[in-house]
C-alpha cells in the first residue's frame, strides 16, 4: 500500500491544509480561508480539515486568469 492509499477513503484522496497549501504555494492560513469562507471543501475531522483533492483541482482550474493584453 502506497502513500497516497493512506489518503484515498472510497476512492476520494484526502490532502491535509499542509499539503495543499504546498501545491498552491500559499500559506496555511490562506487555505483555511478558502475554508472557512466555503470556497473550497473540506471535511473536518476533529480540529483538523481534509480536502478532497478533486476540489483542489476544480478550484485552481476555476482561478486560471487571461493575462493577455491587446496591444491593438
Amino acid at each position: 500500500m502506497s502513500a497516497n492509499d493512506d489518503r484515498a477513503v472510497g476512492g476520494v484522496n484526502f490532502l491535509t491544509v499542509a499539503e495543499v497549501a504546498s501545491m498552491m504555494r500559499v500559506s496555511k492560513m490562506t487555505v483555511y480561508r478558502l475554508v472557512h469562507g466555503g470556497e473550497l471543501p473540506a471535511v473536518q475531522i476533529g480540529r483538523s480539515f481534509r480536502v478532497p483533492q478533486k476540489a483542489v483541482d476544480e478550484y485552481l482550474s476555476h482561478s486560471i486568469v487571461d493575462t493577455a493584453v491587446d496591444t491593438a
